[in-house]
């Protein structure tokens, strides 16, 4: 862990608990419509190379989230961590590591998998580098997020690192959760439905 990581670990708490009490990165949307793309189709490939599609993860929630190495969110990985190991049979966790915001996910896919097993454990997938932005090299699952056209509802973009959908058993894309929603958090918990 470098000593940038190590102090934004030793803040973060604090960080939280002020985005909190000034109302910033806790929004969260909520819808209940069905998608005109199905999610199942999209391919993804994870960063060890292997190219799936979700359909492997039919029957269970699906949590979405936007990662970076060197963010103030970045503890969040042990909480997604804590997730996956209590409810991996009812929600599959898949991280996104993206340097969209702030250049703060500068490495490579195996530096990145190497540092999330090292400080966190992560044993979840995570897919392959992109952006998650809306553009041109955005990628093909964050396309379908957040493109109303495609899932039916929601054209919101990650507004930082570490923001959250939540994908249900049938595929629908039902909430979208700002950065500094807590992967322990009451509301993201209940819509995974494992409060």
């Amino acid at each position: 862990m470098t000593i940038k990581q190590q102090i934004l670990k030793t803040v973060y708490p604090l960080f939280i608990k002020l985005s909190g009490m000034a109302g910033k990165n806790t929004s969260i949307l909520k819808n209940e419509a069905m998608p005109e793309t199905p999610v199942y189709e999209i391919p993804l490939e994870l960063n060890t190379g292997e190219k799936i599609t979700l359909d492997k993860y039919k029957g269970k929630k699906i949590l979405i989230v936007n990662t970076a190495s060197d963010c103030g969110y970045t503890s969040q990985y042990e909480g997604l961590q804590a997730l996956h190991e209590k409810y991996h049979d009812k929600v599959q966790v898949i991280g996104f590591p993206a340097n969209d915001f702030g250049a703060q996910e500068k490495g490579s896919d195996e530096t990145i998998a190497s540092f999330c097993q090292v400080n966190f454990g992560v044993s979840f997938p995570l897919a392959k580098k992109a952006s998650v932005l809306k553009n041109d090299q955005q990628q093909p699952l964050y396309k379908w997020l957040t493109h109303e056209d495609q899932n039916g509802w929601n054209y919101v973009a990650p507004t930082w690192n570490f923001c959250k959908y939540v994908i249900d058993e049938e595929g629908n894309l039902t909430h979208f959760f700002e950065a500094g929603t807590e992967p322990g958090d009451k509301a993201l918990l209940e819509a995974l439905s494992i409060k």
